[in-house]
């Protein structure tokens, strides 16, 4: 459950789920969050950190850069965890 709290604490910031909402759509770098969400690059990193972090997100390098996409089982599992303890709360 712990972990399950962390991931939606950093999904309950305004710009990472912003990020994750983009990085659902498409894969992208650190300079292009930044011009999408226009805010600086090491803002970017920062929240990309912490989604990192509780594993909503992974890197990939390519070439110079590293895209970024979101762990698309890591968010179902998240999605069925709630799902679940929604399901709990109307047995009671």
């Amino acid at each position: 459950m712990d972990a399950l709290l962390e991931i939606l604490k950093a999904m309950s910031d305004e710009t990472r789920f912003k990020i994750i909402s983009l990085l659902l759509t498409h894969d992208y770098c650190v300079n292009a969050l930044a011009k999408h969400l226009d805010i600086s690059e090491s803002a970017v990193s920062q929240h990309l950190q912490i989604l990192r972090k509780v594993g909503l997100v992974k890197g990939e390098k390519r070439g110079y850069f590293t895209h970024y996409k979101v762990d698309r089982n890591m968010l179902k599992k998240v999605a069925e965890k709630i799902i679940e303890i929604s399901s709990m709360n109307k047995a009671n």
